[in-house]
């Protein structure tokens, strides 16, 4: 996939994630945000996990999305954006729409969460047109292996506490699947999918970055509650953001052992006929 962006696209786009959420959620959020094609992704859009909205409403692509999300909170939060044509409380087993009514779909950062994702890729996969595409980003098997805490652990040869630190942290991070791209493009094989095509990114020193983010991120929860904004000085010179940190990882972030895989995945042609 190609994906032509500009230094300027860049810096909007670690300005919409880094000025709106703790920086351990922008940094993730900015890279996998200039992995979409600038032009917006064909319509309609379905939004697998849409969430509190804020990933559509940093894309600006002001296209017809329909964003579908389990639960009721945040989506009530999405509404305020005002950016879906549709938004719908609903389980992705069981999408309430047509077959072959989407153009594209996306799923960012949600299907690491889904216990039987398999059901959700096959229903994706019929709600797309013939010829559709499917975009998504989850981390991988290496998420597990590569934590900072875990690792420091190890180092003192305290395997069980390595162990049982691996489980907490993913628990808090309510990964079901952190799986190898091998496991997930059977997967879209098995969904019907007729091509795959992936990369891996966001490298080891990022993912403990993010790791120990989630401890410096707590003023950021805080304010949240009483002002109703995770960051209260969005500004490039404000230390806290990591901007140009982030702004660097944003420009080189793919490598063979990333943490992360983005996928697209396509639905044959005639695929309906067959």
């Amino acid at each position: 996939m190609t994906n032509k962006l500009s230094s300027e696209d860049l810096d909007k786009i670690v300005e919409n994630q880094c000025f709106h959420l703790p920086y351990f959620r922008a940094m993730l959020r900015a890279v996998e945000q200039s992995f979409y094609p600038r032009e917006g992704l064909p319509e309609p859009v379905l939004d697998v996990g849409s969430g509190d909205g804020h990933f559509a409403w940093a894309m600006l692509t002001q296209q017809a999305w329909f964003g579908f999300d389990p639960w009721l909170e945040p989506s009530k939060e999405a509404r305020k954006y005002g950016l879906y044509h549709s938004l719908i409380i609903s389980d992705a087993h069981r999408l309430p729409s047509v077959s072959g009514h989407f153009a594209s779909a996306l799923s960012n950062s949600v299907l690491e969460h889904i216990p039987d994702v398999q059901g959700v890729l096959d229903e994706v996969y019929r709600a797309l047109q013939d010829g559709g595409a499917f975009y998504y980003a989850v981390p991988n098997h290496r998420w597990r292996e590569q934590l900072w805490g875990q690792a420091f652990f190890k180092r003192l040869g305290l395997k069980r506490l390595a162990s049982a630190y691996e489980r907490f942290f993913n628990k808090i991070s309510r990964h079901v699947n952190l799986d190898a791209p091998e496991v997930w493009i059977e997967r879209l094989k098995q969904a019907g999918f007729e091509s795959v095509e992936t990369f891996n990114y966001f490298p080891v020193w990022a993912l403990r970055m993010l790791e120990r983010g989630h401890a410096a991120g707590l003023p950021n929860l805080l304010w949240k509650k009483l002002f109703g904004k995770w960051v209260l000085f969005p500004s490039r010179k404000n230390p806290f953001l990591r901007f140009n940190k982030i702004r660097k990882l944003v420009d080189d972030s793919k490598c063979e052992d990333g943490v992360c895989s983005f996928f697209i995945a396509k639905k044959g042609a005639g695929a309906s006929k067959l």
